[in-house]
């Protein structure tokens, strides 16, 4: 479905134009969003990841009756691109720190106007100038080198991993300079008796569970499609796991981080537990690279369950889908997943995939554990489900019929484009304390019904977080307008009800006014 909608996307902006920009910009998406096209490092050893099927999807597409070979287009671009550098207006950036940054990165330090306008655009609604240059480090050493130069010469620094944020971290208001891990993308060392693994911050978190699942592990986290370990850091991300991993911050053992000065920093050992000093870690965790720019990090895996289940569960009500599970991990059933989708989504669902969901309020739980364990947990939320008014229970075991169940939960952002094909999706979330749930859905679907604007909503339900996929056309004020106060009134409802402005997007531009809000 993700590739579906990345060919989607290609095609309409290249039927378009055919400008350099657009390009890189098609060029930035796919080699930095998806795990597609990467080559990944580990003990030393250079690999492809996965890419008989995909490179075939990918690497030929049908525009306009005409086959186009996509790297031939894009690497002859880049190339022409790459021959007209020294033609680029560098005005804004010291000639000096220019000089030096050529000289230590060669054709590693770009200022095409494609690459720079590439990285001037994350996948939120936020618009800004792009940066003035794009860096392609190597090493913590070369690192230490832009952050000495940075500092000197007064540049402002963005540290960029996948390019999939969601609230403007980064896009450059200010220019500057880009960091891109795209080259920091190695698995440096697997520990596997201690459990935990120590990568460089550009290794996307699919492509490190493709090399942890050949041994029987994972790594728990899944923010989206594309994300970076880096950024995930930046942000202290989480997803559909967090119900029973935790979140972003209980997976970092240890962070090794370029401080603005060039000084180098290790947070912590790997031990499991320490009470010598600061907890450094857990300050960078979250920081979204203003206090330095991660350069390695060792993160705790897990093993993967003997024995998983997928159960999807309707309801008349979307108070009494938040209701069965805040009954549920109240009365300590270690579900896996809890994703909770009103009837909007469903209906989206059902549109985009010609699939015939119920189109009311659905929950989907996964449960995970020993066969015994897992069918105790199902007979459990069962009863609870039913003393909810849960209109239908489907639980499957077997791989196939659990894909089947989890499909709508899959395909949720992407499908909610068809209720507004012209449309762009404004993504916000906001978290609070899980007995409020209930409630902040449920004065929420209120407001949205007084609205002109579709906004399906999406719940990761077990930690009182959900989001909203606001459509909205941004050439109308009126609805730019629109979307601006559904966003506002849904965070201003959190903040009353004890919550935060965001439980897992992070702050970057579109939360920080919401900052000193607080409670």
């Amino acid at each position: 479905e993700y590739c579906i909608h990345m060919l989607r996307n290609i095609s309409k902006r290249l039927l378009t134009s055919t400008s350099s920009t657009v390009v890189a910009g098609v060029r930035r998406r796919l080699l930095s969003s998806s795990s597609f096209f990467r080559q990944e490092k580990y003990q030393g050893k250079t690999y492809n990841n996965n890419t008989t099927t995909t490179r075939s999807l990918f690497g030929a597409f049908v525009i306009g009756g005409s086959i186009l070979t996509y790297h031939k287009f894009i690497h002859e671009t880049a190339s022409a691109e790459t021959n007209t550098q020294q033609n680029v207006d560098t005005k804004q950036l010291p000639q000096e720190f220019v000089a030096e940054l050529t000289k230590l990165l060669g054709d590693r330090f770009l200022i095409t106007q494609g690459e720079r306008t590439a990285h001037g655009k994350d996948n939120s609604y936020h618009t800004a100038p792009p940066p003035d240059a794009v860096v392609y480090p190597q090493s913590t050493d070369e690192i230490v080198s832009i952050v000495k130069a940075c500092n000197k010469y007064k540049v402002p620094l963005i540290a960029y991993g996948g390019g999939t944020s969601l609230e403007g971290h980064t896009i450059a208001p200010d220019g500057g300079v880009t960091i891109d891990f795209r080259n920091m993308n190695a698995l440096l060392t697997l520990h596997e008796d201690d459990m935990d693994v120590v990568v460089q911050p550009g290794m996307l978190y699919e492509d490190l569970n493709e090399i942890l699942r050949e041994k029987g592990l994972f790594f728990p986290m899944d923010p989206g499609p594309g994300a970076a370990i880096g950024g995930m850091v930046g942000t202290s991300c989480s997803g559909t796991n967090a119900v029973k991993h935790g979140t972003m911050k209980e997976m970092v053992l240890s962070l090794k981080v370029v401080l603005p000065n060039g000084q180098v920093v290790k947070t912590r050992s790997r031990a499991k537990k320490s009470s010598a000093g600061y907890d450094l870690t857990h300050l960078f965790v979250g920081s979204e690279g203003t206090l330095g720019v991660v350069t390695e990090v060792t993160i705790r895996i897990k093993r993967i369950p003997k024995t998983s289940a997928v159960a999807l569960v309707t309801f008349p009500s979307m108070g009494d889908a938040s209701t069965t599970v805040m009954r549920t991990i109240q009365e300590g059933v270690p579900i896996g997943r809890a994703e909770l989708m009103d009837d909007v989504m469903m209906k989206a669902v059902n549109l985009s995939s010609g699939t015939s969901y119920k189109e009311e309020p659905t929950l989907l739980l996964e449960f995970v554990g020993t066969e015994n364990e897992v069918s105790d947990q199902i007979k459990t939320v069962e009863r609870i489900a039913q003393t909810n008014k849960s209109i239908e229970f489907k639980f499957a075991k077997e791989a196939e019929e659990r894909a089947t169940l989890w499909l709508a939960r899959k395909v949720a952002l992407w499908s909610s484009k068809v209720l507004k094909p012209e449309g762009e999706i404004w993504i916000t979330d906001v978290c609070v304390p899980i007995s409020r749930l209930p409630d902040i859905i449920n004065l929420t679907k209120q407001d949205l019904a007084k609205s002109s604007l579709p906004a399906p909503l999406v719940s990761h339900a077990g930690d009182g977080n959900f989001h909203l996929f606001i459509l909205f056309d941004p050439a109308k004020p009126e609805e730019v307008q629109e979307a601006k106060r559904i966003n506002h009134n849904l965070v201003q409802r959190a903040l009353d009800m004890e919550g935060t402005c965001t439980g897992e997007h992070g702050v970057g531009l579109g939360k920080s006014q919401y900052l000193p809000d607080r409670k």
